[in-house]
């Protein structure tokens, strides 16, 4: 698999409304990434296909890489973490604390200008994700220890809650290009790239990977139940909050550098899942590369399938999730926490 993300990579950047030979593109990336210099560069052809890809395509596919990645790494915690088939990595109301956020900016100009405005639409949205991902885990803890079913319904309170709050504010705004900016905005892009984007988003990505995969002994025992977590003497309360914590960092930068990208956390580690059973020292690795692998090609077919044009990505992540969580649901065969 990890042969497979490389290769779709370097595939993917010759994909695209200027199609460019794949041995051209391959020789490219390897100049490119050695410092050196691509022969016969004053041909304008060359210089313009080195421009598409290093300036263009080859930073998207590499943040596609890396949202695909960190997506289904939340989305393998979080349900292991609630102990729920149906959670994703926006259980906690980070999408919809992120989409507030991003109301906030684009309807009401905090994100054009003056002191508030340096921190831009994805700085708004960042902060209205861990407000959100910090009053569930507030509101769970109330009244005992935090539980699974606690989470859940603080997630799904804040959830609507968020969803008011943003509607209110577009009513009253009145503001056609904010409504419009910030319908794209929730729908998920990443057409707006550029290499400054990449490595806060994939520094915090990594460290999350390298952590997890050092974890599967605890994700698995909260797979088992409260119970048996005791009587194996771990304390399953401080380890569901330190992921959940984690995890909606994680999701938070995500969603504040490209918007909501649904289905990619809830699907992918539930196909991983069927596919080689529920030990998360399996599960979460192959998780991650296949993620990376469904965002990249998913990439390529929101900005292929319409010519001369951009499908907002989160679409294309919904149109194709839905019909196999379906399919998922309706096979008797798989069961969650099992092959």
């Amino acid at each position: 698999m990890l042969c497979a993300v490389i290769i779709s990579v370097v595939i993917s950047v010759s994909i695209g409304q200027v199609s460019i030979p794949f041995q051209q593109s391959l020789r490219i990336l390897i100049q490119q990434m050695a410092g050196g210099q691509i022969g016969n560069t004053g041909e304008t052809a060359n210089g313009m296909f080195i421009d598409i890809i290093w300036q263009i395509r080859f930073p998207r596919v590499l943040l596609a890489m890396v949202m695909g990645a960190g997506l289904a790494l939340c989305g393998t915690v979080m349900q292991a973490s609630v102990q729920n088939p149906l959670a994703d990595p926006y259980i906690l109301g980070i999408s919809s604390g992120a989409a507030l956020g991003a109301t906030f900016s684009i309807m009401l100009g905090f994100g054009a200008g003056g002191i508030l405005g340096e921190f831009g639409v994805a700085s708004w949205a960042f902060i209205g994700a861990l407000g959100a991902a910090a009053l569930v885990l507030g509101l769970s803890s109330i009244g005992g220890k935090t539980s699974s079913v606690k989470l859940v319904l603080a997630g799904t309170v804040i959830n609507a809650l968020c969803n008011a709050f943003s509607n209110f504010i577009i009513y009253f705004a009145k503001n056609a290009d904010g409504i419009r900016s910030l319908s794209f905005w929730t729908m998920g892009s990443l057409a707006s790239v550029e290499w400054g984007t990449l490595p806060l988003v994939a520094a915090v990505v990594i460290i999350a990977i390298v952590f997890f995969l050092f974890q599967f002994r605890i994700l698995n025992t909260m797979l088992m139940g409260e119970e048996t977590a005791i009587t194996l003497g771990v304390n399953l309360n401080f380890y569901r909050r330190l992921y959940m914590v984690i995890s909606s960092v994680v999701t938070g930068i995500l969603v504040s550098t490209c918007g909501i990208i649904g289905f990619v956390g809830l699907i992918i580690p539930h196909i991983v899942r069927s596919v080689v059973g529920s030990d998360h020292k399996r599960l979460i690795p192959t998780s991650i590369l296949f993620g990376s692998l469904f965002m990249i090609w998913t990439d390529v077919f929101a900005r292929t399938i319409i010519p001369n044009g951009e499908l907002p990505i989160g679409i294309v992540t919904s149109l194709l999730g839905a019909p196999v969580f379906m399919y998922m649901l309706i096979k008797k065969s798989y069961g969650f926490g099992g092959k």
